[in-house]
């Protein structure tokens, strides 16, 4: 059975290797231009789990998944601006980044957004345009495509959003 519990230090070498993992199973599919140059760092990760925003899913006590989980007002300064549509609401929400499945499992994304939507009934995501996978992931879950946001760095993001009643 899958858990998820907030991600300790001692966590990081099983999440490294889940992120590993998880960007080799993308090049596999395809996407080559997400997670690169070392994104996601042994550093941003660190500092996800200080500021309690990193989680581990775990199945039968193995770490078989990671995300970050941030909740509030604006958790994702970079969601303000967004191109070729709108977000569907104003409203508080939950951003789910950093996504990432060793495949050992199946199920892991379900876990991950079923978890997160205890927390908060208004989530968005964005991902990269190549990463088909997590986009018809979202639109099987329920979420609904909103338009293009731009990361830190520039790149463009396919952006999502869902709220629950």
């Amino acid at each position: 059975m899958m858990k998820i519990q907030l991600a300790q230090p001692t966590n990081i070498p099983a999440i490294m290797q889940v992120i590993d993992d998880a960007r080799n199973i993308m090049r596999q599919n395809g996407n080559h231009t997400q997670w690169i140059n070392g994104y996601p760092s042994h550093t941003v990760i660190t500092t996800d789990i200080e500021n309690k925003h990193g989680y581990v899913i775990t199945n039968n006590q193995e770490i078989v998944g990671y995300f970050c989980f941030v909740t509030g007002n604006n958790p994702e300064p970079t969601y303000n601006v967004i191109d070729n549509g709108n977000w569907l609401n104003n409203k508080p929400y939950g951003v789910i980044h950093r996504l990432a499945s060793n495949n050992k499992a199946k199920g892991v994304a379900k876990a991950c957004f079923d978890y997160c939507f205890t927390q908060t009934n208004n989530i968005r995501v964005d991902t990269n345009n190549n990463n088909l996978p997590m986009q018809n992931f979202f639109k099987k879950y329920g979420f609904t495509y909103c338009g293009v946001i731009y990361v830190a760095d520039g790149s463009p993001r396919d952006a999502f959003q869902m709220t629950i009643s």
